[in-house]
């Protein structure tokens, strides 16, 4: 079953994939802590990817604390190219079921 994307900022290309892509924007989320987001994710069943450290220390904290969520990807600013991370993440949600996503951090570029 493929995963779906919430993401923190706007990208068409996953969508031209065909990968199911909400933004933050689009779900009128965008004002949202980023604990917050991560939980608003987690409610619609989405991974969450970002490019902000704050996710990963948010995350990594719920890890730590054995508190659920549905998974995030995260990629370092300069350490991958957009192209690189559509890629990454078309596949992701192609082959990656929600169990295999959910708790985890996957850093791109894979």
């Amino acid at each position: 079953m493929p995963s779906t994307w919430t993401f923190t900022s706007r990208e068409p290309g996953l969508r031209l994939r065909q990968v199911d892509v909400l933004t933050a924007q689009e779900d009128s989320a965008e004002q949202l802590s980023d604990p917050q987001l991560l939980d608003r994710a987690t409610v619609l069943g989405r991974v969450l990817f970002s490019f902000d450290r704050h996710f990963l220390i948010e995350a990594v904290r719920r890890q730590q604390e054995a508190v659920h969520f549905s998974g995030l990807a995260y990629a370092y600013p300069l350490a991958v190219s957009i192209g690189a991370c559509i890629q990454d993440l078309e596949m992701i949600a192609k082959v990656a079921s929600p169990e295999e996503m959910a708790n985890r951090v996957h850093f791109l570029p894979l």
